[in-house]
């Protein structure tokens, strides 16, 4: 339990550092309240355990053929499709990329930032998977 609350803390710092903070020009959230990105984590993580290794294994030849590069395109999918799921449940949980770019720049985010953190927080996460 306390392994997906951090992985939940974890997406929606992440997806707050790409969506919220406005470094990335050509995204905008539709709201700013703290608790929508805890639902955009959410749904992030949903969207990223249903339908990333799905697309993985499907495009298997071509991410080898890239050496790994196409999983980029598979990141920036996901992240496009977070907001506009988030979009369709309404209330403000959603997020809107305007190019090709932007989304690009804002999958690369939520994948260093996620990386980042899990590494800080390795041992926390080692712990609650033993117990």
């Amino acid at each position: 339990m306390n392994r997906l609350i951090l992985r939940l803390a974890i997406n929606a710092i992440a997806l707050y550092l790409a969506v919220g903070t406005g470094w990335i020009q050509g995204i905008q959230a539709q709201t700013q309240v703290w608790w929508a990105y805890l639902v955009m984590a959410l749904i992030f993580t949903v969207v990223n355990a249903l339908v990333k290794p799905v697309l993985k294994l499907l495009t298997c030849p071509l991410i080898l053929l890239t050496l790994g590069l196409f999983t980029l395109v598979i990141n920036t999918a996901l992240f496009w499709l977070t907001g506009l799921v988030g979009t369709w449940i309404g209330n403000g949980y959603g997020y809107r990329i305007e190019s090709l770019w932007a989304g690009l720049l804002g999958a690369l985010m939520v994948s260093v930032v996620n990386g980042a953190l899990t590494l800080i927080f390795r041992e926390e996460l080692k712990q609650s998977r033993k117990s």
